[in-house]
């Protein structure tokens, strides 16, 4: 009898293992060779976007020299400028000579991929010029990140929410625009103050309903023990994470820089390669 049960339960495992190997398709991995050390990272299957952006810029050599020209302590690392390749980048410009912004669609899978620490993200330009959130096509960031604990999550959803809303109180006041200037020419401060704080609290009332952050169970078990950015959850295209060197980049952001967070030593990309 436990001869058949023993053979069962393998026969069970090799089916399991068969199953796995089918569905789960193989993540890419890609290693930078550094001035600091190498770097190793797996790039997700559910962001093909950026993933196969990702690849195409490595294969093309265009990470080959680049620096970490952004190092901020406790926060991340950020590569893949152009304009820092020792040989240069020719600036793409529209007619009027403004620089064209070179980005891809945000692909945003939360919260299964957050800002837990070793996570690589693409950069982006802000909300203002960007309101899609579409990342650029080249930079991306390294999360290190620090540790948090319950009331900095907590203070994070609710600052999140405090911007929200106070969007959306901003795109009322537009809507409304005539009714209140027609309140102000009239010089009725109290009707005026009274629809104020009704556009307010619908404002308020309505991101409440549909928080625009929470935090998961395991968001919450990682920034917790591991550490991470979780004020960037939601906002920023997380693609990929790192599987060795995250010494290397602990080494990376604790280089002294000046106030622009550029460091003041380069650590330049010496090679960027496809793990074949």
């Amino acid at each position: 009898m436990r001869k058949c049960i023993s053979l069962l339960l393998w026969t069970f495992c090799l089916m399991c293992i068969g199953c796995n190997s089918q569905d789960g398709e193989k993540e890419t991995e890609v290693v930078f060779e550094t001035t600091a050390g190498d770097i190793r990272v797996k790039l997700y299957n559910d962001t093909p976007g950026h993933r196969d952006n990702f690849i195409t810029n490595v294969q093309s050599g265009f990470y080959t020299g680049v620096t970490f020209h952004r190092v901020i302590r406790n926060f991340m690392i950020q590569t893949g400028d152009p304009k820092t390749r020792p040989e240069g980048y020719e600036v793409k410009v529209d007619a009027n000579g403004d620089t064209i912004a070179e980005r891809i669609p945000a692909e945003f899978v939360y919260p299964t991929h957050f800002n837990k620490r070793g996570v690589l993200a693409a950069a982006r330009d802000g909300d203002d010029e960007n309101p899609e959130r579409a990342s650029d096509k080249y930079q991306f960031y390294i999360v290190t990140g620090k540790n948090c604990n319950e009331d900095d999550l907590n203070g994070y959803e609710k600052a999140r929410e405090q911007r929200d809303a106070d969007a959306l109180f901003f795109k009322k006041q537009l809507e409304h625009k005539e009714e209140l200037d027609a309140l102000r020419a009239a010089r009725n401060t109290q009707k005026l103050s009274d629809t104020l704080e009704k556009l307010q609290d619908e404002a308020r009332y309505q991101v409440s309903e549909n928080p625009p952050l929470t935090y998961t169970n395991e968001q919450r078990k990682a920034y917790k023990i591991y550490g991470g950015a979780p004020w960037l959850d939601g906002e920023y295209t997380v693609f990929g994470e790192v599987v060795e060197g995250m010494k290397t980049v602990e080494a990376i952001q604790k280089v002294k820089t000046n106030g622009e967070d550029k460091p003041l030593a380069e650590i330049r990309i010496k090679k960027a390669y496809v793990v074949e």
